[in-house]
């Protein structure tokens, strides 16, 4: 994503999350943002079978 839309991305969803974002703040959401997403494209292209099952959920 270039750098550009990440910005407007950061000030479109602290808009509609009324969450305001300091200018001085930007380059470091803008880096969160752009690591998530490198760690999102690890996992979805991770080829899962088609039989694979959530992992199971155990409670105390």
């Amino acid at each position: 994503m270039a750098e550009d839309s990440l910005d407007d991305y950061i000030d479109a969803a602290s808009k509609l999350l009324k969450l305001p974002v300091e200018e001085a703040w930007k380059p470091a959401v803008r880096t969160n943002l752009e690591v998530s997403m490198r760690l999102a494209r690890v996992v979805d292209e991770f080829g899962f079978p088609d039989e694979a099952e959530p992992a199971s959920v155990f409670t105390a």
